[in-house]
């Protein structure tokens, strides 16, 4: 969805790098381009006015001009300002001391509430809780069914006492504040430790739907109401959010629909404007498509640098640790990388979900978005189905197949036979590469990983040492130590936001321990 102002802030902070010192009228020039990228992003304009201000203010202060890096020094400083108006630090749902922690969902109709409460409980469920989901909207029609079908689908119990409306034709009948006060008390007896409320909606704010959400949230008393809103709906949305704040006052944000291709910078203007904080984030159809919100994250993936910590969130919850500890000891023992061992990884990829999702996560993705934009999921089904047409001997020894059995495994799997080929020949190459990390041949910086040197210390011990020129001792290990300093300094810096040649340090930045060598700084 920021696609559009992650390019623009890049392009900025491309101009500013290699000035030793950044004028005056540099800062006004790069605090001029953030603003027309806000701008354009619909970030709200009094939102956009703080935001530039904060940063100019800063940038012409004394942290800039005592820096070493200028350049890196504003990067910094439109990281820590995009936190702030996104809500500055994660919140967590607040859960009750004692009986079910009780959530509303209210927004308007459209925003996705109804899906949403089953990918919130289908969340909550995965962190060990007992969720169940409330049906009172009443107002829409089939919106019960659709809340039904949703919790099966997330394997959450529907408590839904009236069916509601099912035509565009019928009038609504049964009191959603009746419904939601039963459901709390449904909860309690069956010891549901969280109850979620689906209320009702409209195509725009009125009195009658602020009326019913407010007598809804005085009679059951949520510990969270939840403000859903839809991430394109534009300029809007700050006004929605104000208006549903003084009527019900909504203690946190979901941004839904995030996966849009809308400019979507209003619904980040939400949190600036009414001060509740964004909470979780909608990023699919699907109901895993679910996250919860981190603003450093989110301003993280904005500037191109990247989401590895939720990369390697959604790689712990869904890699199997049992498959890895076999191929890590496959690797102990080096042992032949098959390709069954192939077939099992590409299954743990596809464990994690989208992949074109995850990659967009790593820093600078923005440089091949329109090569990851082409990329066809549906390429990982293909392989797996050349891979299952082959027989079980052939996967341990692929170097049997001959032209006809490509020819057959072509078939079997729907493809040419240019693709079999071409998958033995990357496989082949993925073997060599696995066999000499296995033996421990390395790569630069990185023990053990082929074609960025390194290498095992018992690879370095064995390397040929390249003799001294003169024999005196001490002209020898001078020679010896000037080799060494060449050798480091040919080493390549990392790049600013995943571009080459860029002097970018991520170690200025506030972010994790380890994150900065992620990204190649120092």
């Amino acid at each position: 969805m920021f696609n559009s102002l992650s390019d623009r802030l890049t392009a900025t902070f491309k101009n500013l790098r290699g000035k030793g010192r950044l004028t005056e009228a540099d800062v006004d020039a790069t605090v001029r381009e953030i603003r027309r990228a806000l701008l354009d992003a619909d970030v709200a304009v009094p939102v956009v006015r703080e935001f530039t201000g904060r940063v100019r203010e800063r940038a012409l202060g004394a942290e800039v001009s005592a820096a070493l890096n200028p350049s890196q020094q504003i990067v910094k400083i439109v990281n820590e300002e995009l936190q702030e108006i996104l809500g500055g630090e994660t919140r967590r749902i607040r859960l009750a001391k004692t009986g079910p922690t009780i959530i509303m969902l209210a927004g308007l109709q459209g925003a996705g509430k109804t899906t949403l409460a089953g990918k919130l409980a289908k969340w909550l469920k995965a962190q060990g809780h007992s969720p169940v989901l409330v049906a009172a909207d009443l107002q829409r029609p089939n919106a019960v069914t659709q809340l039904q079908i949703v919790g099966e689908r997330a394997g959450v119990p529907v408590f839904a006492p009236h069916p509601g409306t099912t035509s565009d034709l019928d009038v609504p009948t049964g009191d959603p504040v009746a419904v939601a006060r039963s459901g709390v008390d449904e909860a309690r007896q069956k010891l549901h430790d969280v109850v979620i409320v689906d209320t009702a909606g409209r195509l725009g704010v009125d009195a009658e739907m602020m009326d019913q959400a407010r007598r809804i949230r005085q009679a059951i008393i949520p510990n969270e109401v939840l403000f859903v809103i839809d991430s394109m709906i534009g300029q809007d949305a700050v006004n929605t959010a104000v208006a549903f704040d003084e009527g019900v006052n909504f203690t946190g944000v979901v941004l839904s629909k995030l996966d849009g291709d809308a400019r979507g910078g209003a619904a980040l203007s939400v949190a600036s404007v009414t001060g509740k904080p964004v909470m979780f984030a909608s990023t699919g159809e699907g109901l895993d498509d679910f996250e919860l919100f981190h603003p450093d994250r989110m301003a993280s993936r904005i500037l191109d640098m990247g989401d590895v910590l939720t990369l390697i969130e959604q790689a712990e919850k869904n890699w199997d640790k049992d498959e890895a500890a076999r191929m890590a000891k496959k690797f102990a023992d080096q042992e032949d990388f098959t390709l069954d061992d192939f077939l099992a990884q590409m299954q743990q990829i596809r464990n994690m979900g989208s992949m074109k999702k995850m990659l967009m996560m790593m820093p600078g993705a923005q440089n091949i978005r329109q090569q990851l934009e082409q990329f066809d999921e549906r390429e990982i089904d293909r392989v797996e189905a050349i891979v299952r047409s082959m027989t079980p001997h052939e996967r341990l020894a692929p170097k049997i197949i001959n032209g006809s059995r490509r020819a057959r495994i072509a078939r079997g799997s729907g493809v040419h036979v240019s693709e079999v080929n071409g998958l033995l020949e990357r496989f082949a190459q993925a073997q060599k590469m696995m066999k000499k990390l296995a033996q421990g041949g390395g790569m630069p910086g990185m023990p053990g990983m082929p074609g960025l040197g390194g290498g095992s210390r018992k690879a370095s011990k064995n390397a040929p040492k390249k003799k001294p020129r003169s024999g005196n001792p001490a002209k020898a290990a001078q020679e010896l130590r000037d080799a060494e300093n060449k050798r480091a300094k040919a080493v390549p810096t990392g790049a600013a936001f995943g571009q080459a040649g860029g002097d970018f340090d991520p170690s200025q930045l506030n972010l994790p321990k380890g994150f900065d060598k992620f990204l190649g700084g120092k």
